[in-house]
């Protein structure tokens, strides 16, 4: 056999395996109670609803449908989005475009293979989504992490680091948030401190990424305004992964024209467009309802078994540990009381006492977090996330001892 090694890429030393592929990978061979994906419940899945209007597009529009189609998008699932994204508060102006997607992480591929150049300082929040972190780490830049807290990102944190970095010379490419609902922590950023990141893009001139897939999902009064509706500077992505399927793998991009432009490019280049008949289905049930619907549904199924998890933590959880009380979306974060225990290594522990959790440190880009994990209430059902509790309490207990 031949040495493989002397073949590969360079490049691909930096690709890290997600952390959550793989454990679903280990969680589907074994029986273990798994919180640690971001799935849907599939009983938000219309299937019933889905099987009409697979037919009907293939019978009226079946000659286009099973077509090739436009890199940035299929005209009309685009105009329908701009419609669903204009009802739900994202302004689309005239100077911005729509591209589709094929699921919101080729959007943030696209965005790091067109916008970062290696060496570039791009911010992140600590901690923050692993898929982005994992897609802009392939163009090499220098990650500057930001501190969250209950009202998300601390803005006054990013300034004085800004401050510092230009008075050195240095200047900030892009900074990435999930502003709503964030994943992994699931707090969401004050109305406040949106504007003040919106003033600092302004003052320092960097771009903002928007990564929007659980403004959806909010479980008691809160402010939802999108960045995309404060500033130009922003590029807003989202995806119809958690409020219609994510087999359908439609995501997108909204953008100033010229950005987008040079996105379109470089899709071309990786799948040359996303799959045609998916977006005429995704057009119709955006048209008919059927998103909406699905969105209502979920948000009721979603906030009981919150509720479900947050009490089997304050019932079962170790004396000591803290986690995120969440307005929305699918995550609870959980810290331990030791910065000592490495959840990471303790994963191995919980799988075997049957019950799957993601670690935390993959979500820090300074390398912090090692006492942290993720937990998911969207998938499991609501007496498994009461049993997988107890065991994940019991199994971190044996650790403190």
């Amino acid at each position: 056999m031949y040495n493989v090694s002397k073949f590969i890429a360079r490049r691909v030393e930096l690709m890290k395996s997600s952390e959550i592929r793989e454990l679903l990978k280990i969680v589907g061979s074994r029986k273990v109670i798994s919180l640690a994906g971001g799935l849907p419940d599939p009983q938000t899945f219309p299937k019933e609803e889905l099987v009409r209007i697979c037919s009907k597009v293939l019978m009226e529009r079946g000659d286009s449908a099973l077509q090739y189609s436009p890199t940035k998008g299929v005209d009309e699932f685009r105009y329908e989005l701009i419609n669903f994204l204009s009802s739900r508060g994202v302004k689309v102006s005239k100077d911005d475009d729509v591209m589709v997607t094929t699921g919101s992480q080729q959007a943030l591929h696209i965005i790091a293979l067109t916008l970062i150049d290696p060496k570039d300082y791009v911010v992140m929040e600590l901690p923050s989504y692993l898929g982005a972190i994992n897609a802009f780490r392939l163009s090499e830049p220098n990650f500057i992490g930001i501190p969250l807290d209950d009202d998300g990102m601390n803005t006054d944190v990013l300034e004085v680091r800004l401050r510092r970095l230009y008075a050195e010379g240095k200047k900030v490419k892009l900074v990435y948030t999930i502003p709503i609902a964030h994943n992994p922590a699931g707090v969401t950023m004050s109305l406040n401190r949106r504007k003040h990141l919106i003033e600092l893009a302004e003052k320092y001139d960097f771009l903002i990424v928007e990564d929007d897939p659980y403004s959806s999902f909010t479980y008691e009064p809160t402010d939802t305004t999108p960045l995309k509706s404060l500033s130009s500077r922003v590029i807003y992505v989202s995806t119809l992964s958690k409020i219609l399927s994510p087999g359908f793998r439609i995501g997108w991009i909204v953008a100033h024209n010229d950005i987008v432009k040079e996105f379109e490019k470089c899709k071309q280049s990786l799948d040359l467009h996303t799959p045609t008949f998916t977006q005429y289905l995704s057009a119709e049930a955006l048209r008919t309802g059927i998103v909406n619907l699905v969105i209502e549904k979920a948000k009721t199924i979603y906030k009981r078994k919150k509720d479900v998890m947050l009490e089997a933590l304050e019932d079962y959880m170790v004396p000591g540990c803290w986690w995120s009380r969440p307005v929305g979306g699918l995550f609870v974060m959980l810290k331990l009381p030791r910065e000592d225990i490495d959840t990471s290594k303790m994963l191995f522990d919980a799988i075997e006492a049957g019950v799957a959790y993601v670690p935390g440190a993959p979500f820090y880009v300074d390398g912090s977090g090692v006492n942290s994990m993720r937990l998911n209430f969207s998938y499991p059902k609501e007496e498994q996330i009461v049993e997988g509790i107890k065991i994940l309490s019991n199994v971190i207990k044996s650790r403190l001892q």
